[in-house]
């Protein structure tokens, strides 16, 4: 294995792919494996290269008048989209002519690059207060004011032409995956198998008549008796028939961020319509006196049968990401390590024919699942307890829980922005969430209300109530403002808002409810997660599992955000933080 050519904190010239443009960069690591070398600009972001794309300082020839090559944002100006117009560099000694002659032609080629570059940047611009591993980090493409090589006037045409192939293309300098998450290889093995016992150690906890954490663990039923064939073959006409819904040539279709080739995917948004006729389904069923607490009978067999068809889900897409091309993998999932990529997900975007599977794994057959559970077990209550209503709790909980699942299928489109869709692959750990997380841990206090019913009062439902409405509008307004900035920073309607320019062309707002906490979204998120639980009262805390889980959850997602946004946005971010000092809970963390 040939040694390393270049050490961490040496000053280099390193070549943008796709152009011929050299920059001063600093190394600040390398990978022995892959023998690329990871270097940082003067304004904080990163980029990765190999040995044969980065040059020493001293193989540059400069003429004494020339100055020193900085990082691409020494010159920019004020704005974020302004861009200094670049002077070519000097060669050899020609004639008069012949240097005005190739002077004119680069001028107009770094005019024509700029030209491409800011059409590139207002079609592409997306805000978004937390990382999109999609977007392009172009910071280095505008600033032509560089040093050149000095055989530029031979691949002149040539590299022109490269350039302006690639302009309109996302950079993706190195897709391997080096920072393993999750505790790396033998973290992800353990979660494999220790999500699925989680799930089902809290449904045998629910089942007992005493759930207390004294209690552990609970009795274990027969092997034989968790699988049931007709249960599986429900499950899979419920999967199938979302997938039907999913189909159907309704809802407008919208593209997605751009690919790390440039590419855009195109989505149907029609996730409403599509719980629009599940409810009209479940009517007719109830209507011809089906069972609905049929669901509530065999809850564990369900969550049995999910879990076996998300395991063999996350077999298929591991091997089919195997033949994947290189630009189509995760940023998260492309460690080359198999139980790390299959747990996290191999492959970005797996897609049978136009059908996104992950994209409809994340709010079909999960979320709206979830809503149907929560009706079962109302419905079971009620004929447990021989009750004509069913209890203020669970009215309480599945109103709550019914609000978050048509807000999310309402506003569809905003999901295409988040890290799920943007950044992370599609393997087993979205697969088991998706199918079978949300929907049988998600609805736990509503099964644990069937077997423990808890009594409130009107005025605590009441205040229970607003407390539930307080973290909505705190999780909506949130995101919607983050939203339209991010469609249209430019809108009149949002001139009160400000934000801090970053080399992306992006801007990081420091007003509104993202001026208050970094994350305010996670904050309406938590809040609503309480008034979910408190219904179910307080002699037990299996209910407030879910509470409990979100923060751990938000919080983990939180650093993962904090990470990936502080080597995207550099000096910019650090600024952000000193503005928005509290990450989640104000004056709390």
């Amino acid at each position: 294995m040939p040694s390393r050519k270049f050490a961490d904190g040496e000053v280099v010239m390193g070549r943008w792919p796709g152009g011929v443009l050299y920059y001063e960069l600093q190394v600040t690591g390398y990978d022995d494996a892959s023998r690329v070398y990871t270097l940082k600009y003067e304004d904080g972001t990163e980029l990765e290269l190999k040995e044969s794309e980065i040059r020493s300082q001293s193989s540059f020839k400069r003429r004494k008048s020339q100055s020193s090559s900085g990082s691409p944002s020494r010159r920019r100006t004020s704005k974020v989209q302004s861009r200094s117009p670049g002077r070519p560099a000097k060669g050899r000694r020609r004639s008069s002519s012949q240097g005005r002659d190739h002077k004119d032609d680069k001028e107009k080629t770094i005019q024509l690059v700029l030209v491409l570059f800011k059409l590139s940047e207002n079609n592409t611009r997306r805000y978004n207060g937390e990382p999109d591993s999609t977007e392009r980090n172009d910071a280095s493409l505008v600033s032509v004011e560089r040093n050149l090589e000095p055989d530029l006037e031979i691949e002149h045409e040539r590299e022109e032409k490269k350039t302006k192939e690639k302009i309109f293309k996302t950079i993706k300098t190195s897709s391997k995956t080096k920072e393993l998450e999750f505790g790396g290889r033998i973290g992800t093995f353990t979660l494999i198998f220790f999500l699925p016992a989680t799930v089902f150690y809290l449904l045998l906890m629910c089942k007992q008549e005493d759930p207390s954490l004294m209690n552990f663990p609970p009795p274990l039923p027969a092997l034989e008796s968790l699988w049931e064939t007709r249960v599986f073959g429900v499950f899979l006409l419920w999967f199938f028939l979302q997938a039907l819904f999913y189909l159907l040539p309704i809802g407008k279709v919208v593209e997605g961020l751009p690919l790390s080739n440039g590419r855009r995917l195109q989505y149907r948004i029609n996730g409403f319509y599509a719980f629009v006729l599940t409810a009209a389904a479940i009517g007719i069923l109830l209507y011809f006196q089906f069972e609905l607490h049929y669901l509530y009978d065999h809850f564990l067999q369900f969550a049995v049968s999910a879990a076996a068809f998300s395991m063999g889900l996350s077999i298929y897409l591991y091997i089919q990401s195997l033949k994947a091309p290189e630009e189509e993998l995760a940023p998260s999932g492309n460690s080359g390590y198999l139980v790390y990529d299959f747990f996290t997900g191999h492959e970005l975007n797996p897609r049978i024919g136009s059908f996104d599977l992950k994209y409809f794994c994340e709010l079909r057959p999960g979320l709206i699942g979830w809503v149907v559970i929560n009706l079962a077990m109302l419905l079971a209550e009620m004929k447990i307890h021989n009750q004509s209503m069913p209890s203020l709790s669970m009215v309480l909980v599945n109103s709550f829980q019914l609000l978050y699942v048509v807000d999310a299928l309402w506003n569809e489109e905003a999901i295409l922005t988040t890290m799920d869709i943007t950044h992370d692959g599609f393997g087993f750990m979205l697969a088991f969430g998706d199918l079978v997380w949300v929907p049988f841990v998600y609805s736990l206090q509503a099964f644990y209300l069937v077997g423990h019913p808890t009594a409130i009062s009107w005025p605590v439902a009441a205040a229970i109530a607003v407390l539930n409405c307080i973290g909505y509008y705190i999780f909506r307004s949130a995101n919607s403002q983050k939203n339209n900035f991010r469609r249209n920073p430019s809108d009149p309607k949002l001139a009160y808002l400000k934000f801090i320019p970053t080399a992306t062309g992006k801007g990081l707002l420091v007003t509104g409810w993202w001026g208050f906490v970094r994350h305010p979204n996670y904050l309406g998120d938590i809040i609503m997660a309480l008034a979910w639980s408190l219904p179910c009262g307080f002699n037990h805390i299996l209910p407030y599992f879910y509470v409990i889980y979100f923060i751990c959850l938000l919080v983990h997602r939180e650093a993962r955000d904090e990470h990936h946004c502080k080597q995207k946005y550099g000096l910019a971010w650090e600024r952000y933080c000193r503005r928005v000092p509290y990450r989640i809970f104000p004056y709390i963390y």
